[in-house]
């Protein structure tokens, strides 16, 4: 008895040191997968908008503003939820966790403050795609997998390139 006893313990300690272990490993991974390259805003290449302060993309992100200078409705390109620029953005552009940001945007729909919520966009490719083929359109991306194809806001006057952007 006293023998199983001492099985039974010595096999769950080792399993509390690997399930310690593996929670230890996901987050060194989760915090190895974080952006390496800044986050570019971009938008379609038609749109007139050359640069947003971080206040003003930030009311954009949460629809307060829906309409582009032009009159253009804005459509927000939105990655889906696990991928690190979403992450990424939900902290610096809306400072709201996946949870906030889910009610938030379900309180605005059934407020009627927006007509739908953001296209979600399942690949940095995807999100490229629907920007140049959507009038109005912005999302966000890494700087490094801008193409010619959609047009790079500066962000306070700022590049992702350059010293000081606000989303690196």
């Amino acid at each position: 008895m006293r023998n199983s006893f001492h099985n039974l313990h010595h096999n769950l300690r080792r399993l509390v040191i690997a399930m310690a272990l593996l929670v230890l490993g996901s987050v060194l991974f989760a915090a190895e997968k974080l952006p390496q390259s800044p986050i570019a805003i971009v938008v379609h290449k038609d749109l007139p908008v050359e640069n947003l302060s971080l206040d003003e993309l930030r009311s954009i992100f949460l629809a307060d503003q829906q309409f582009w200078s032009n009159r253009t409705r804005i459509t927000l390109l939105v990655r889906a939820p696990q991928s690190d620029e979403r992450t990424f953005v939900l902290d610096r552009i809306y400072q709201m966790s996946e949870a906030q940001f889910r009610h938030y945007w379900i309180a605005k729909m059934f407020r009627a403050e927006v007509p739908r919520g953001p296209k979600i966009v399942f690949s940095t490719g995807m999100a490229l795609d629907l920007v140049v083929a959507i009038p109005g359109s912005i999302s966000f991306t890494r700087a490094d997998a801008v193409t010619d194809n959609v047009r790079v806001v500066r962000i306070n006057g700022l590049l992702p390139d350059e010293d000081g952007y606000p989303l690196k």
